[in-house]
């Protein structure tokens, strides 16, 4: 299992301490570093400063937004990232919510499922500098009425296809997930309950005759290094808040029904209703310590080194930390989640 490292969102000042948090990663080997995008700072931005400014280190996307760009804008990035960086970079990506898309990018959020698949084909047509023509039932190119040419991208990348990974919460989208990627990117993972989520991505791989050999299962985990781990829980719950309980409406939120199938049903329904009413603490109290401490790395070095091995064990093999609590200390909780890694015998 490799182990790496989740920047989220470049919002509160994270941008400019991005790099630098990057550069310590790159440092103690950690093999891939990922960026975030909603609508704060972009990924593509920031991934570029970094892969500038680091030697060895992957650059990622967790994720490029689907609504954000065209296809073929997708392609072309993908293709110069991963050049510049020198074979470096790895594609990330989602359909983001409707709240986002339609309110942010105005994409209507229809047919995710089918977007995606054809999404990634044209990325990928791109990628290897075939001429691109696609008839599909989302993207048409070139458009059948008008002046448009069916073009290829014009430079030759580093390589011909970089790992494309799926940000996956929903079964069909799992499923998909093993069918067309390289690599599935979930949140709020837990070794004990990623059973039926494996299964959906194996069974995926299975119908297009693939095996999820080579398959990366990287999921990103906060990470917070103390001496007593239901402590260090707290400062995750703002994070777990936000999203089982802001990330979508009452109705269309997936992360409050991944919550529910773990089985905190109850607990997800109280800390969306809180949260939709604007009562935050009380949403954040609302949180089981059960559902963090199973999504989560916390405490001390030892117990998060255990920890890391009922990830490993449950199929991890890129497990990407995101440090949390006083940024101070970010550098040093990398440092303790490497010491981690290399006491679970995992490395």
């Amino acid at each position: 299992m490799h182990i790496g490292l989740s920047l989220g969102y470049g919002s509160a000042g994270g941008v400019t301490a991005n790099p630098a948090l990057a550069q310590r990663a790159d440092e103690l080997g950690y093999a891939v570093v990922w960026a975030a995008e909603a609508y704060g700072a972009d990924a593509v931005t920031v991934l570029g400063w970094i892969a500038a400014r680091t030697e060895r280190i992957d650059v990622g996307s967790a994720v490029l937004q689907i609504p954000a760009r065209t296809p073929a804008m997708t392609g072309m990035t993908a293709a110069t990232l991963d050049t510049l960086s020198g074979g470096r970079f790895r594609l990330g990506l989602g359909v983001s919510g409707p709240q986002v898309s339609e309110g942010w990018h105005g994409v209507r959020f229809a047919g995710p499922l089918g977007r995606t698949r054809e999404y990634v084909e044209i990325v990928r047509a791109v990628q290897s500098r075939r001429r691109v023509k696609f008839d599909g039932q989302h993207f048409r190119l070139p458009l059948p009425d008008g002046p448009g040419t069916v073009l290829g991208l014009s430079f030759r990348p580093e390589r011909k296809q970089v790992p494309v990974y799926l940000a996956a919460l929903g079964p069909a989208n799992l499923a998909l997930a093993g069918e067309i990627a390289d690599g599935w990117l979930p949140l709020f993972f837990s070794p004990e309950h990623a059973g039926e989520q494996l299964a959906r991505i194996r069974s995926g791989a299975g119908k297009a005759g693939r095996t999820l050999d080579g398959f990366d299962v990287a999921p990103i985990v906060p990470l917070v290094v103390g001496p007593d781990w239901r402590s260090c829980a707290d400062a995750v719950r703002a994070h777990a808040a936000r999203y089982l309980g802001g990330m979508g409406s009452r109705e269309e939120n997936f992360y409050n029904r991944l919550a529910a199938r773990m089985g905190f049903e109850a607990a997800a329904a109280e800390v969306q209703e809180k949260y939709l009413a604007r009562d935050y603490e009380g949403a954040q109290a609302a949180v089981p310590l059960e559902f963090l401490d199973a999504t989560s790395l916390l405490g001390p070095v030892d117990r998060i080194a255990g920890r890391m091995a009922e990830f490993a064990g449950a199929g991890v093999t890129t497990l990407s930390v995101t440090p949390f609590g006083d940024t101070g200390g970010h550098g040093a909780a990398l440092i303790a989640a490497a010491e981690a890694c290399e006491r679970a015998g995992v490395a």
